[in-house]
């Protein structure tokens, strides 16, 4: 997603790294993007945007908070086998992507870009994926904020080494 203005966003939280920004989008959550500290909170405007905003929050304050959100099903057959595997890796564990690539039959660059390709980061933490030597990308990015976001996520999560 290319920068977007604070209006394309329903709502914007606060994040230690800057904000989460909150589209939702008919009566459902269309995507989280993670943003700069230039970026000012935005109130949500209705209950959905609210309890999403909430348990974002609540995953910024305490790692083992669980998500309950319903996500509407997006992407394509592959992107949905990387992103069941990277759900399933619990809080505190990396898998790397050619860890994920052999689970599915796939090969590490296309899961690169299906975590990439996640409109439901945090809620699907593709953060917990990384590269064999290293950190790896972050959402389709190989360094800068995006990657200063991936590793606050790991450390937040004491994951070991981040």
């Amino acid at each position: 997603m290319s920068k977007a203005g604070a209006e394309f966003f329903t709502a914007i939280v606060r994040a230690p790294f800057g904000g989460i920004g909150i589209r939702t989008e008919d009566g459902a959550l269309r995507e989280l993007v993670y943003l700069p500290p230039a970026y000012p909170p935005k109130p949500a405007p209705d209950a959905l945007t609210k309890k999403i905003g909430q348990q974002v929050t609540a995953y910024l304050k305490n790692p083992d908070y669980e998500f309950d959100l319903d996500l509407p099903v997006v992407g394509t057959q592959h992107q949905q086998k990387v992103w069941n595997v990277i759900s399933a890796i619990p809080r505190g564990a990396v898998l790397t992507y050619a860890e994920v690539a052999r689970r599915i039959g796939s090969a590490p660059r296309a899961v690169g870009q299906a975590c990439g390709a996640n409109w439901y980061p945090l809620v699907i933490p593709c953060h917990r994926v990384t590269a064999t030597g290293g950190i790896g990308g972050f959402a389709r990015h190989d360094g800068g904020f995006h990657q200063g976001v991936k590793r606050w996520l790991l450390q937040h999560e004491k994951v070991p080494g981040f």
